[in-house]
């Protein structure tokens, strides 16, 4: 059957309802926020199962948010035009399957081809999820408490991901860090069928099928080139060429989209000042992310020699910290804007990432910890601020588009992290990771560094009056071009026509 011709709009449903609703979405965020941390954790074992060097674990966790980066937008916009309650149930199908094909696989080849196919259900579930959540909670209070509890749930999976990896890790292995993800998507695809409503935009987006295959090359190319670069050279011909490459597909990319009438990636979204800052917060702030937990995972099992578990337990004062502060920081936005959580969060990101700056390998514990204690409080507050501002004051219809630019982000942020500081500190090594990788991370925290310092300052820039005006802006020009049935988005000569009024 195919679901009704209407915005996705629920607000008929109970108050109980819209909570089960979001518990049920919050399950597709346990089992990709599972997946990231667990796999961290288990990297030094299918280092040496699988006889792996440290770009070729860049590559574990790369082509999986590499592949969810990519095919963010598609999802999102294809939700909004077929059905968010049916790409939603595709997506949990199919991550399940990557999972359980990630246990089983023989070989590293096999091992990222599977990440493939989990990143391609991946896709489909944190921004239709993030799609629902907008359209079940009319209300900006209420959805910014609910977003508050999404960035909860990321905190409990960081929370329960290293320590259960570390466990599975050393009691039966690594391949089951995988198989766990099985049974949760199984019991989230029945829940979603029994309890989700179906919701589509009432005006279906075409494909951009053009705009698609360029995002996936200039992704891939930037990627690949940086992974590689320490082995080939970073002024070697093919790592330039792939760097120009992949910079030529972003121009193609960006030209072609404002040319077309329904793209792939709205440019327009870009109009609204907060919205763009938003994105931009999440680029850096997730790059630190991704850099935070795949360095300190070698730094605590290869320089530290603790086990798997002990690792993981490490790794707890950050999640419990995401765990927390991410309602917190929900009702900090509901009351008093994203200025406040976005401010906090890159100037504690800042001092974390100094503190790294100064790390050996016999580092006291305590100032291990206050460290991490600072990088979860920074993770916590960050979350909420930008999922708020990309989904708030867009029309319905356009949620799951802009959801997915915001969850895109937050994973080219993921991956550039695990690939950019992943080949500064892995490419001052070879061999086994020992005493000298912790001396060859300080560039890496450097960077983090800068990071937050950049995203402190467009948190102050992009809350400002002049800011807001252009996100009221930019949401009455969509609402104006949806207006008028059947219209697509106006032209360009138009849409100046439109701002300079």
């Amino acid at each position: 059957m195919d679901e009704p011709q209407n915005d996705g709009s629920a607000s008929g449903l109970s108050r109980g309802r819209r909570m089960l609703v979001l518990g049920i979405c919050c399950l597709s965020l346990l089992i990709v926020g599972l997946d990231t941390t667990i796999v961290n954790v288990a990297l030094p074992a299918i280092r040496s199962s699988l006889h792996a060097s440290v770009s070729e674990l860049q590559w574990t966790i790369d082509a999986y948010t590499l592949v969810l980066a990519s095919l963010l937008m598609l999802a999102g916009s294809t939700a909004d035009r077929i059905g968010r309650r049916r790409i939603f149930r595709a997506g949990l199908v199919v991550f399940s399957l990557g999972s359980l094909l990630c246990g089983l696989a023989p070989s590293l080849e096999l091992l990222i081809a599977a990440r493939v196919l989990q990143a391609i259900g991946g896709s489909m579930l944190n921004p239709v999820a993030m799609s629902i959540i907008r359209n079940v909670f009319d209300d900006p209070r209420e959805r910014a408490q609910a977003i508050g509890a999404w960035g909860a749930v990321f905190g409990l999976s960081m929370a329960l991901g290293p320590v259960v990896g570390g466990a599975l890790v050393d009691t039966v292995g690594w391949r089951a860090v995988f198989f766990v993800n099985v049974p949760i998507g199984v019991i989230a695809f029945v829940l979603t069928t029994l309890y989700v409503p179906r919701s589509r935009a009432a005006r279906a987006r075409r494909l951009d099928p053009v705009g698609q295959v360029l995002v996936i090359l200039a992704l891939a190319s930037l990627t690949y080139s940086i992974i590689e670069a320490p082995r080939s050279g970073w002024t070697s011909p093919g790592t330039l060429g792939l760097f120009a490459f992949s910079l030529a597909c972003f121009v193609g990319l960006v030209g072609y989209e404002l040319r077309r009438r329904e793209p792939l990636l709205e440019m327009r979204f870009f109009r609204s000042v907060p919205f763009a800052g938003a994105s931009t917060i999440a680029l850096f702030t997730f790059a630190s992310q991704g850099g935070f937990l795949f360095l300190n995972t070698l730094y605590l099992q290869g320089v530290r020699h603790f086990s798997p578990l002990h690792a993981g337990l490490f790794m707890l004062p950050m999640a419990g910290m995401v765990l927390v502060f991410a309602p917190i920081s929900g009702r900090l936005v509901s009351r008093h804007g994203a200025r406040p959580s976005l401010v906090s969060a890159g100037a504690v990101l800042l001092i974390a990432s100094l503190m790294l700056t100064r790390l050996t390998p016999t580092t006291s514990i305590g100032y291990l910890l206050i460290a991490y204690f600072l990088f979860g409080l920074g993770s916590g507050l960050i979350n909420p601020p930008i999922t708020n501002t990309a989904v708030s004051g867009m029309p319905p219809s356009q949620a799951g588009v802009a959801a997915a630019i915001a969850s895109t982000s937050r994973q080219v942020g993921m991956t550039l992290g695990v690939a950019v500081l992943g080949a500064i500190s892995g490419g001052m090594i070879s061999g086994t990771i020992g005493p000298s990788f912790a001396a060859a991370t300080h560039p890496a925290w450097w960077i983090c560094a800068g990071l937050g310092l950049l995203s402190l300052t467009l948190g102050v820039l992009t809350t400002t009056r002049w800011a807001e005006k252009t996100a009221r802006e930019t949401a009455e020009r969509f609402r104006e071009s949806e207006s008028r049935p059947g219209a697509a988005p106006p032209p360009r000569y138009k849409q100046r026509e439109l701002a300079a009024r």
